[in-house]
């Protein structure tokens, strides 16, 4: 497994960093599966773990915390804060008051003493994001975390963060992990560049585009009972087929068919060496659920495109271009009391 320096931090991860989103209620909630899993993970090569908090409501942090016994100092591991993690207003979000806390429940669960990157897992529109940065770096300060990132900021935010650690001495964010895919490239125009300029290692979040790069879903063909779409199942369940922008992502799907067949690889293999192949991209989180599904992300690791293949993929989509239409963070300038409508 190739090992790739993460940013500027001087930490060394594998390319593929496993997801673990669908270990637990979410998706698999057989721990022994799971954990299974991910020691055939880092039997393979992989070192890097990412989670969040709200995976499964904290059960995925505990199945994390439950595989690395005995490997901790072999394995980074990543997680979240900011989604909701209970009925009470202020368990959620990016003030210091909710960052420590969540910070302690993530090392409980994980069963241990540090956490290697603690990242925020969306902009806040509430907190003021010294308030973040103070609190994340006193984390830093104490032990209790070795680095910070965020997760979908927009390329804006991410050039504030950088100079807000500068100017008020802060803790500097060494990661961005965007959603990117064959499906969604917009992320090209303005947050890769900006993660180049400031030595931002860059970790995408979902290179399969919520399963439509697996071959599962084609035209005219009945959905796969175990996908995501027939689970409803996060972005890829939130449409059904027949609506025009499924319908989209399944002509990119049949354009992108003999790309694969033409470079002698799976579509899978296709999407997650695609990712990889920017310059700006440190490691591609697989996100398997299954045994299967793991066993043939590994199977791909090695996999490189040529510029005749990628070339091949700028054809069906061009650089820059999101297909998906679902969004998964809408920027406060779009809602609706900002652009003068009643709400």
């Amino acid at each position: 497994m190739e090992m790739r320096v993460l940013g500027r931090s001087g930490v060394r991860v594998s390319a593929y960093c496993l997801g673990a989103m669908m270990f637990g209620k979410w998706g698999n909630p057989d721990h022994d599966d799971c954990i299974a899993m991910m020691h055939a993970s880092f039997d393979a090569g992989i070192n890097f773990v990412d989670t969040a908090d709200v995976y499964s409501a904290g059960e995925s942090e505990e199945i994390v915390g439950k595989a690395v016994r005995g490997r901790r100092d072999d394995v980074v591991i990543a997680t979240k804060f900011m989604g909701v993690m209970g009925d009470a207003p202020n368990m959620a979000d990016g003030s210091r008051r909710w960052i420590v806390r969540a910070c302690e429940d993530s090392l409980r669960r994980l069963g241990t003493d540090h956490i290697d990157l603690y990242q925020m897992h969306r902009p806040s529109l509430v907190a003021d994001l010294d308030e973040s940065l103070g609190a994340l770096s006193d984390l830093v300060h104490q032990g209790k975390v070795r680095m910070i990132g965020h997760s979908t900021f927009p390329p804006d935010l991410i050039v504030e963060a950088q100079w807000t650690a500068e100017r008020r001495g802060r803790e500097r964010f060494v990661s961005e992990q965007p959603p990117y895919s064959i499906l969604m490239r917009g992320i090209e125009r303005f947050v890769l560049p900006a993660c180049e300029r400031y030595g931002i290692g860059v970790i995408p979040w979902s290179p399969l585009a919520g399963g439509w790069l697996t071959g599962r879903y084609r035209r005219d063909q009945p959905v796969d009972p175990e996908s995501r779409l027939a689970r409803g199942f996060g972005s890829a369940g939130a449409r059904p087929l027949e609506d025009p922008v499924n319908q989209r992502r399944l002509d990119v799907v049949e354009a992108l068919v003999p790309v694969a067949e033409a470079a002698g690889v799976p579509l899978t293999h296709l999407a997650h060496a695609f990712v990889l192949e920017h310059p700006a991209v440190t490691s591609a989180i697989i996100g398997p659920r299954t045994r299967a599904q793991l066993d043939d992300a590994l199977a791909g690791a090695e996999v490189r495109l040529d510029a005749d293949t990628l070339d091949a993929i700028d054809a069906v989509v061009p650089p820059g271009i999101d297909v998906s239409a679902v969004e998964p963070w809408t920027p406060p300038g779009l809602a609706r009391r900002r652009r003068r409508r009643a709400s």
